[in-house]
């Protein structure tokens, strides 16, 4: 037996707007409390409250940006590796396979002390640890959106372009929408695991929550009480992020059998 805090009367549809919006505002409070809950917490927590409720912002802005990114990427990575030209594929398919088969620790450290090395351009290290996230978790986001393209039937592309569709058109307004419902699960995936790597941009001295940890654990010789704090501001991230997405699929859903 399920239990909602929904009336059971609103539509399937209705519930799913509410649930996301309700998952949204629920980020928005946490964030916004989450410095005052933790300075009512003993030491060590409480005197660094402020640097724990910074360090979690950043690694939420460091998620949403590298994370809508990252399905960008990952959108003109899957249509390159569907592409019917080979040079086309066998790039895409290098950059797959590369990004995949190494650690993001060593993406992280190329993007940061590698590029400014081999091109004239100097990134900050949030824009650094953007960069590196995006690009790692596009091509996991590439194999995912495009196995949603290829579970959709030809023979629907073929009946829209029939109806005087042209190539674009069919892939905007038939295509995408089945093959990103599809996909949708294994991205929502991405993008929780993605909160999770941020952690990694410590490297390059991205004051994000993991750094912010560190950094109160070497001031106050207690590492236990400090390394609790983040696992536990961390699984309430995911938890939300898991609450939007399971929304979100519900909501697409419904779409889908209107």
């Amino acid at each position: 037996m399920k239990f909602s805090l929904l009336p059971r009367s609103w539509s399937r549809e209705k519930r799913s707007a509410v649930a996301i919006s309700m998952a949204a505002a629920a980020m928005v409070l946490f964030l916004w409390a989450l410095g005052t809950i933790l300075s009512w917490m003993p030491d060590p927590i409480g005197p660094a409250a402020e640097q724990f409720a910074k360090g979690t912002l950043l690694t939420v802005q460091l998620t949403i940006v590298a994370g809508l990114i990252g399905i960008l990427i990952g959108l003109f990575a899957a249509l390159g590796k569907l592409s019917r030209f080979p040079p086309v594929r066998w790039l895409v398919g290098f950059y797959i396979w590369v990004i995949r088969g190494t650690p993001l620790l060593v993406q992280i450290s190329f993007v940061f002390f590698a590029v400014p090395e081999l091109l004239p351009i100097q990134l900050s290290d949030f824009n650094s640890g953007i960069a590196a996230l995006a690009i790692n978790v596009g091509a996991y986001n590439a194999e995912a959106i495009r196995a949603g393209i290829l579970a959709i039937h030809k023979g629907q592309a073929e009946a829209a372009r029939s109806l005087g569709l042209g190539p674009l058109q069919t892939f905007l307004y038939v295509v995408f929408p089945q093959s990103f419902r599809v996909a949708l699960p294994s991205l929502v995936n991405n993008f929780v695991s993605l909160l999770k790597d941020t952690s990694l941009v410590t490297l390059i001295g991205v004051v994000e929550l993991m750094t912010a940890t560190n950094r109160v654990k070497a001031e106050t010789y207690q590492p236990v009480p400090s390394l609790i704090t983040a696992a536990v501001i961390y699984l309430a991230l995911t938890t939300i992020l898991t609450q939007v997405s399971n929304a979100l699929e519900r909501q697409m859903d419904v779409q889908n059998h209107h």
